[in-house]
């Protein structure tokens, strides 16, 4: 904890002896969550942050931005006397560089702008969900905190010419994404089905990571973009990874003659090239957007190990698939603002036999001066089986309050809401409905 207050002091020094000479800012923020389920009352989430942002130039011909964020997350882990003689597992708290990149302006070329570091580059138009962007793991540690992605150290260039602006990314190493954690864990997950008289005892999973090398940890990009009759568009590729891991080896250790068995399993990254294509524009007054990634992933075998016998089969076909998003806002003449998507394919699934549908939906309405906002319906809804709707859904209603007292000062209370039928996200998680409060600070 020293360590972190004493790397941000350092910082504050540097940037604020620098004001003198360049133009640089520091702001920020500091928020807080905390969750409860609604049935126990007992407390799911508690998460404080202080962000802090750095940027600024010493010339035009550069700029450079970090943002460093300190975070305390989690509950207290105590077990016995001796936890309690230091801080560590009491108060958790850890620093995070969340971002720290230089850009350089007319790099060689007139045209040219290339960004170098640790960054967040998010590729697509569509609210949130993101089919195309897959340079930036994604972050799921808040299952609910659709879109959040991690950062990569990664070199992106960018060139102007006329109307049109090509991107190319170059990522020199893998970075998986962050799992759900907590109860939301089983979120993303398909549970695990053995023969009838089969019992499991014990489970254990094994993570093997790309070899850090050119060919097996790279990932690059490259993006065109144009607008063309007042709607931005872009096509683009991706080669690389996918960022959530894929079991490819299972082994079954049976126990004893009653059918009792501990299971082993062995997960890889599997490679994957993307062909994107985005466009954003507004129809008259409604703002509309849409995203289509054509996936072709590389083949993954899949083994199943019993005793001496080794089973073979496909874990993930090298059959192209698509996901695609299709959604729009509108702000009606009463003040009510409605976004709404259709998406063809979550985050974690993957092939043409397990892509779902989904819909989001927002409805909200400002009072008093902008002070309070109140989101009556907002959430999603989910199906996995249009043959068989009514046992095969799910959904998450999100009402909310926001309520603004001071200028840069936001105060929120609201629910997650969830049920359904079959296997999918949102039933999966039906039992842990949840109430939230937040504040936020900006400075």
């Amino acid at each position: 904890m020293k360590k972190t207050f004493m790397i941000i002091g350092i910082l504050l020094v540097i940037f604020s002896n620098s004001y003198a000479q360049a133009d640089f800012s520091i702001n920020g923020y500091l928020k807080t969550d905390n969750r409860m389920l609604t049935d126990d009352n007992s407390f799911t989430w508690n998460e404080n942050q202080l962000g802090l942002k750095f940027e600024g130039s010493y010339s035009d011909d550069y700029h450079l931005f970090s943002e460093v964020r300190v975070r305390g997350f989690g509950f207290p882990e105590i077990s016995q006397t001796a936890d309690l003689q230091g801080k560590d597992k009491i108060y958790k708290w850890d620093l995070e560089f969340r971002e720290a990149y230089l850009d350089l302006y007319q790099f060689g070329l007139q045209d040219l702008d290339v960004r170098i570091g640790r960054q967040i580059i998010t590729w697509g138009t569509a609210d949130k969900l993101n089919p195309t962007g897959n340079i930036c793991p994604e972050d799921l540690e808040d299952v609910f905190n659709f879109g959040e992605q991690a950062c990569v150290n990664s070199v992106l260039a960018t060139y102007y010419w006329k109307d049109f602006t090509f991107s190319g990314v170059y990522v020199p190493t893998f970075t998986p994404a962050v799992l759900p954690s907590g109860i939301y864990a089983s979120a993303l997950s398909e549970p695990m089905e053995f023969p009838t008289g089969m019992t499991l005892r014990n489970s254990s999973d094994k993570i093997i990571l790309p070899e850090q090398r050119f060919t097996e940890s790279s990932q690059a990009a490259f993006k065109v973009g144009t607008n063309l009759f007042d709607y931005d568009l872009s096509v683009s590729y991706y080669y690389g990874r996918d960022d959530l891991p894929l079991c490819n080896k299972v082994a079954i250790n049976p126990i004893d003659t009653l059918g009792t068995v501990d299971v082993a399993a062995e997960m890889i990254y599997p490679k994957m090239q993307v062909i994107g294509a985005d466009f954003a524009g507004n129809l008259f007054n409604v703002g509309i957007w849409g995203e289509a990634a054509f996936t072709i992933p590389d083949e993954v075998e899949m083994q199943t190990v019993m005793g001496d016998e080794i089973q073979k089969s496909i874990a993930l076909k090298d059959d192209p698939y698509c996901k695609f998003v299709l959604g729009g806002d509108y702000t009606f003449k009463n003040g009510i603002y409605l976004n709404t998507q259709y998406l063809h394919g979550f985050v974690h699934e993957r092939g043409n036999d397990d892509l779902n549908d989904y819909l989001t939906f927002r409805f909200e309405k400002k009072f008093f001066n902008d002070e309070l906002k109140i989101v009556p319906l907002g959430g999603a809804v989910s199906v996995t089986d249009w043959d068989d709707y009514r046992n095969n859904y799910g959904f998450v209603a999100n009402p909310e309050i926001t309520y603004y007292p001071y200028d840069n000062v936001e105060i929120i209370t609201g629910a997650y809401i969830l049920n359904g039928k079959g296997s999918n996200m949102f039933s999966s998680l039906k039992d842990n409905d949840e109430m939230y409060f937040k504040a936020k600070v900006s400075f």
